[in-house]
C-alpha cells in the first residue's frame, strides 16, 4: 500500500508537531567539515613551516664548526709557533719527596732536678757543644766531695793494712805466728785495696752526674721551641723531651720511585756515577737546590709497588726545611743533540702523535677583508695607540707609525699568513714542558703551540712567536746588553734600541 504523507498545519513548525527537520541535520554536518578540514590544513602547513626551519638552522650548524676549524673559505687563524732545535736535555725521573732532618735529637735529662739556666732562644742555629739548658748542680756536687772523702779515708785503711801484712809476713818468718794469721792480715790488705777501686768508680759516677747538670748540644742544628722553663723540675725517668734539635745542614730528602724505574738508577749506580737530584718547589716551577742521590731502600713496598730513596742537599741557603714538600727531578743522564719541541705543540691522532707544522715556503698576503681576526686586532691597536696611532682603519694600510701608535700601527698592519701541514711524530720521552722527538721533524721547523684547536691539515694561519720564545728572546737580548755594558758599549747598546724596536715590529708583520 502507498504510505501516507501525514498533513501539518499551515502554522505548524517540525519542532511543534514532534518531527525532525532534515535540512537543518544536513547543514550541521557540513559545517564541521569544513572546520575540520581547515584545521588538518593548518596542521600540515605548520609542520611542513617546521621541517624547514630544522633543515636550514641543522645546515647552518654544519657550516658553523667548519668555518671555525679554518677549513673552509679564506678563513685565516692566528696561532702562536715555536721552533724544534737540538740541544742537551737532561733525562731525569721526578717524583714527589718529603725533606727530612739529616740528624734530629730530641735532649732528655739524664738525672733528676730544678732547672736553673735556659742558655738558647728558640730557633737559633747552635754548635755541636753549646750550652743549652743547666740543672742545678749543688747536690750533684756534694756527692762528689763525699765520694772524694770515702777514698781519702779507705786508702789510709789500706795502707794501714798493707803494713799489717807484711809485719805479720815478717813475724810469721821468724816463727812468731801462725799462718792462719798471717793469711789473714793479708786478706784484709786486700780488701782495703778493692774499696779503694769502689771508692774511684763511686767518684766518676758523681762526676758523670754533675756533668749530666749541664745539657749540651750534640750536633750542629737548629733549635726548636722548648718545652720546659726554669724553675721547672725534670726527672730522668721523663718522657717528654726538653727540646728538639734538627740538623739542617746538609739535610735529606726522602722520595719513591716506581720499581720499574729502580734498575735504570742501580745501574748508573754501579757504574760508579754520582746521580744529581735536583729540588723544586710544589709548583715545580722554580728550583730550590742541588744535591745527589745517597742509597736506595734494601726493600720494595709490596702495597704501592715503589721504593724510598734519599738523596743529600748541602742547603747552605737553607733554601728546604725539615718536612717541607717538594719535587725531586732524578736526572739520569744529559742526552746530547736532541730536536726539543714544546709539549703544547704535540696532538694525538688517531695515526699516533702529531703536529701542525707551518709552511714558510707558500706565503700569501692577507687582505683586510680577508682577515677578520688580524683587522679586529688592528682596530684594538688603534684604540690603543692614542692620537699618534690614529685610527683602526688607516692602521690597516700605514706602518710605520710612531710614538705610542707605532705598536698599534704593526697590529694593525696587513699579515702574511702561511698554510700549516699536519705531520706525525714519534716520540722519544717527555721532559717536564718539552718533548723529546725520535723522528718526524727536522731542526728549524715551526710546529703551532697555540690554536691547534682550530686548525686541520691545510688550514691558513697568521704565525707570532710563542710567550717563551719571546721570553728567551729578551732573556739573551738582557745578556748581550749586559756584556755591552761591561765591555764600556752601553752608548752603543742605546743607539741599537730604536733598530730592536723595528725588528720585533717586522716580526709582528711576518
Amino acid at each position: 500500500m502507498p504510505q501516507e504523507t501525514p498533513v501539518l498545519p499551515k502554522h505548524a513548525s517540525p519542532s511543534s508537531t514532534g518531527l525532525a527537520d532534515p535540512l537543518r541535520h544536513d547543514e550541521e554536518p557540513k559545517k564541521r567539515n569544513v572546520w575540520l578540514r581547515v584545521l588538518i590544513l593548518l596542521l600540515i602547513a605548520c609542520g611542513v613551516v617546521f621541517a624547514i626551519y630544522r633543515i636550514v638552522t641543522s645546515s647552518s650548524r654544519q657550516d658553523q664548526p667548519q668555518s671555525r676549524r679554518g677549513g673552509q673559505g679564506n678563513q685565516v687563524v692566528p696561532v702562536a709557533y715555536d721552533v724544534a732545535t737540538r740541544k742537551t736535555v737532561p733525562v731525569s725521573l721526578t717524583a714527589l719527596g718529603t725533606v727530612t732532618a739529616y740528624n734530629t735529637v730530641t735532649l732528655r735529662s739524664r738525672v733528676d732536678g730544678q732547672i736553673t739556666r735556659v742558655n738558647f732562644v728558640e730557633g737559633q742555629h747552635v754548635r755541636k757543644g753549646e750550652l743549652l739548658i743547666e740543672i742545678d748542680p749543688r747536690p750533684y756536687q756534694a756527692a762528689l766531695a763525699q765520694a772524694r772523702g770515702n777514698l781519702a779515708r779507705d786508702q789510709a785503711n789500706a795502707a794501714y793494712a798493707e803494713t799489717q801484712a807484711q809485719r805479720y809476713n815478717q813475724l810469721y818468718a821468724a816463727g812468731v805466728v801462725s799462718k792462719e794469721q798471717t793469711q789473714t792480715q793479708e786478706s784484709t790488705a786486700g780488701q782495703a785495696v778493692g774499696t779503694l777501686a769502689a771508692d774511684r768508680a763511686a767518684i766518676e759516677a758523681a762526676q758523670v752526674n754533675l756533668n749530666y747538670t749541664r745539657i749540651t748540644s750534640p750536633i750542629d742544628g737548629i733549635v726548636g721551641l722548648r718545652q720546659v722553663d726554669i724553675g721547672n723540675i725534670v726527672s730522668a725517668s721523663g718522657t717528654t723531651g726538653l727540646v728538639v734539635i734538627t740538623q739542617v745542614q746538609p739535610i735529606s730528602v726522602i722520595f719513591t720511585l716506581p720499581e720499574d724505574h729502580i734498575p735504570d738508577v742501580f745501574t748508573r749506580m754501579r757504574a760508579g756515577r754520582r746521580l744529581v737530584a735536583e729540588a723544586w718547589d710544589r709548583s715545580d716551577m722554580q728550583k730550590l737546590a742541588t744535591g745527589y742521590l745517597l742509597t736506595v731502600d734494601n726493600q720494595i713496598d709490596t702495597t704501592t709497588g715503589t721504593a724510598k730513596l734519599k738523596a743529600v742537599f748541602e742547603n747552605k741557603d737553607s733554601s728546604l726545611y725539615p718536612n717541607q714538600f717538594v719535587n725531586i727531578h732524578l736526572i739520569l743522564e744529559d742526552r746530547a743533540n736532541s730536536l726539543v719541541i714544546p709539549a703544547a705543540a704535540v696532538q694525538a691522532g688517531s695515526n699516533g702523535s702529531f703536529v701542525y707544522v707551518i709552511d714558510r715556503t707558500k706565503p700569501q698576503d692577507n687582505p683586510v677583508s680577508g682577515a677578520p681576526a688580524g683587522s679586529a686586532q688592528g682596530s684594538r691597536g688603534g684604540r690603543g695607540s692614542g692620537a699618534a696611532g690614529g685610527s683602526g682603519a688607516s692602521g690597516n694600510t700605514a706602518r710605520g707609525a710612531q710614538g705610542g701608535g707605532a705598536q698599534g700601527g704593526a697590529d694593525r698592519a696587513p699579515r702574511v699568513n702561511y698554510p700549516v701541514q699536519m705531520t706525525n711524530i714519534v716520540i722519544d720521552s717527555t721532559q717536564g714542558t718539552n718533548v723529546i722527538v725520535h723522528s718526524g721533524l727536522k731542526p728549524g721547523d715551526q710546529v703551532v703551540t697555540d690554536g691547534t684547536e682550530k686548525l686541520k691539515d691545510g688550514s691558513r694561519v697568521i704565525p707570532r712567536e710563542s710567550d717563551d720564545m719571546k721570553a728567551a728572546a729578551a732573556k739573551e737580548k738582557s745578556g748581550d746588553t749586559q756584556s755591552q755594558a761591561g765591555d764600556g758599549g752601553a752608548g752603543k747598546g742605546r743607539k741599537q734600541a730604536p733598530g730592536n724596536a723595528g725588528g720585533g715590529q717586522r716580526r709582528s708583520n711576518q
